[in-house]
């Protein structure tokens, strides 16, 4: 008779299985009310205190912008990419703005793939994608093949059916009020 079978003896626990990691998410932040990118940084935050490697890619500001975010960003680590060239209503050449959002969507879909990054922020990538500056089909199927542990947060307005499809969560920005709208121009430190 082996031990396991003698009376008082009890049988050793299976081992337990193997801890599945979550797949990773992808979040939007769209709509009219202020906060997309502001939220999106936050979860930079996050990331970066759980030791992930976060990619931000800009697809509007441009290298002039300056923003209290990128500054802080990186020094923390945070690859960060402008592909834009500033608001498009500013652009004196629309056509180099859209190669522009081409070249960074490049960036961006080789950041996603390659794996390297547990974070990936598309910023205002709703805009290039609605008019038609990048191949918005390519934008979905790089975040629906994107490796395992890569998550999305893509942000803008008016965020494509397609988009939000293939979004784990979506929150759409409410304008109640915005200081704008009475004259008040954007506050470095509060709006950028």
């Amino acid at each position: 008779m082996s031990d396991v079978n003698k009376p008082g003896v009890t049988p050793p626990k299976p081992p337990a299985p193997p801890k599945l990691r979550p797949r990773s998410l992808v979040l939007v932040n769209t709509g009219e009310g202020k906060g997309k990118s502001t939220a999106a940084f936050g979860v930079v935050i996050r990331a970066l205190a759980r030791d992930w490697r976060v990619c931000v890619i800009q697809f509007i500001k441009s290298d002039t912008w300056k923003v209290g975010e990128e500054k802080i960003g990186r020094q923390l680590g945070v690859e960060w990419l402008k592909g834009g060239d500033g608001f498009t209503w500013e652009s004196p050449d629309l056509d180099q703005s859209e190669g522009r959002a081409a070249a960074a969507w490049q960036l961006a879909a080789a950041a996603i793939a390659g794996g390297d990054y547990q974070l990936v922020v598309l910023d205002e990538i709703t805009y290039p994608m609605n008019w038609g500056w990048i191949d918005s089909e390519a934008v979905i199927n790089a975040i629906r093949s994107r490796p395992a542990q890569v998550n999305i947060v893509a942000t803008g307005r008016d965020a494509p059916k397609a988009l939000i499809d293939v979004a784990d969560t979506v929150t759409e920005m409410v304008k109640v009020r915005h200081a704008y709208d009475r004259g008040i121009k954007a506050r470095r430190g509060i709006d950028f």
